[in-house]
């Protein structure tokens, strides 16, 4: 079933999504399970792609750190843009590892730009090249006037001669398209055009955040959420958790009584509660009470719950132990080596996505900055000027390194004071500095017995 965006967009400039049904169901998949929309026989109160989402984001930008090269008549310019675009990178972000793929739509505020993240699902693509960029993309805004509800539907399309945008506003019956209004008729959009051309600015005047999974849905071009192959996985864990659920429901102690007990002529209720007493007919051979407390199969539940969520970490590349238990299973070294390894190269993908997107947005702001004349016409090189420091993160292993200093040490290689000075963050630039931390840290030579030389 096509989304009312989707509708109203085939509705005003007759040009569809171009996503294969198979994604589209695929991408409502992936926000009904991050938003935790019901699944019939699922509970998702464990709410698993929140927790994985959480976790990477917060994993890529642990010590993120970003600058521009200083001088040149933009740098400062540029610099505003960058703090506008580091603003919202969390959000962003979530909204890719999500959707598989999020736009940043520039917005003039202040003499510069600020970004508002659209996730997958609040724009159509209306054209794509092999290499799944954009062509052509549509997205829709809601404006309220009084009583009145209105949608804002803008075409952005790439071509040989700049961008081109067209804005249509339409009153909104419900949910679903009503007239089309002038664009004048509300102050939002009393200054845009019914079709605007921007020469120069590339692409469609957005900038892609996309994950870097290969599409495991129906191979197109189309970007994937970061769990899209764990999918599987997160309804039979949902499957679980619900039999789990019912299983200390239905565990729960209950007592039978005959039904003189809990309806008894007497005027008034009875104050038992339905919950615990069950009752029989006034069979002779029922009468008194009974009570049933049969045993619990937990431990089966959660054995199948550490299973599926170990293979959860292996389909998405995390380590073992970040949503499973990590002591649930004997493991050798190599295996918490490759799963360690795994984490480092799933964290290091979603970085340099996001310096791709950066260096993007970048570009695109020189590009509408010339046009809108918000800056000079010197040429600006994002990817020349961008330094994005991820600090040591999990590429970083202290104590193997200070195995090595160590190591260097013996082997004649290192002068003792040098390493540790690395290790208790001391300053060993000078002689002074060296004898400072010998006299602090480095116990002094035994005296030599004897009382004197022979």
């Amino acid at each position: 079933m096509k989304t009312q965006l989707q509708q109203a967009f085939g509705a005003a400039f007759g040009r569809g999504d171009v996503t294969s049904p198979r994604m589209q169901a695929a991408i409502r998949e992936w926000f009904d399970l991050y938003f935790a929309r019901p699944f019939p026989g699922e509970d998702n109160a464990d709410r698993l792609p929140v927790l994985i989402v959480g976790k990477l984001c917060r994993a890529v930008f642990a010590e993120y750190e970003s600058r521009l090269a200083p001088g040149g008549p933009k740098a400062d310019w540029m610099a505003g843009n960058l703090r506008a675009l580091d603003a919202v990178r969390a959000r962003a972000m979530q909204a890719a590892l999500v959707g598989g793929e999020c736009l940043l739509k520039p917005v003039p505020a202040g003499g510069g730009f600020e970004f508002v993240p659209l996730r997958r699902d609040r724009f159509v693509p209306l054209g794509r090249d092999l290499q799944g960029r954009l062509l052509a993309v549509g997205t829709m805004e809601r404006l309220s006037r009084g009583a009145r509800a209105y949608a804002l539907l803008e075409r952005r399309a790439a071509g040989e001669s700049g961008l081109t945008i067209e804005s249509r506003l339409f009153e909104l019956a419900g949910e679903a398209l009503g007239r089309e209004v002038p664009l004048d008729t509300l102050p939002e959009t009393q200054a845009l055009r019914p079709t605007l051309l921007l020469p120069g600015v590339p692409g469609v005047g957005l900038a892609v955040l996309r994950t870097p999974l290969a599409n495991c849905v129906d191979g197109s071009p189309d970007a994937v959420a970061v769990y899209a192959p764990a999918t599987g996985l997160m309804h039979r864990l949902g499957r679980t958790e619900h039999g789990l659920r019912r299983e200390f429901e239905n565990g729960a102690s209950r007592v039978f009584a005959s039904e003189d007990l809990l309806h008894g002529e007497a005027p008034g209720p009875r104050d038992l509660r339905d919950d615990l007493f069950v009752g029989l007919p006034d069979d002779p051979a029922n009468l008194g009470m009974t009570v049933y407390s049969p045993p619990l199969r937990e431990q089966s539940y959660l054995a199948r719950k550490q299973d599926i969520l170990r293979g959860c970490e292996s389909l998405i590349g995390l380590r073992r132990g970040t949503l499973s238990e990590a002591d649930a299973a004997e493991r050798t070294a190599t295996e918490i080596a490759a799963t360690g390894a795994d984490a480092v190269l799933t964290v290091g993908d979603f970085q340099a996505a996001w310096r791709q997107a950066v260096c993007q947005a970048l570009d695109l702001c020189d590009a509408l900055g010339r046009a809108y004349g918000l800056c000079g016409p010197e040429p600006f090189d994002a990817a020349a000027a961008l330094t994005l420091d991820w600090g040591d993160g999990l590429l970083y292993d202290r104590a193997a390194a200070w195995q090595e200093y160590r190591q260097m040490v013996l082997d004649g290689m290192l002068r003792p004071e040098l390493a540790l000075a690395w290790y208790f963050g001391l300053p060993h630039e000078t002689e002074q500095e060296l004898a400072a931390v010998r006299a602090r840290c480095m116990p002094a030579a035994p005296a030599a017995k004897g009382g004197g030389t022979a």
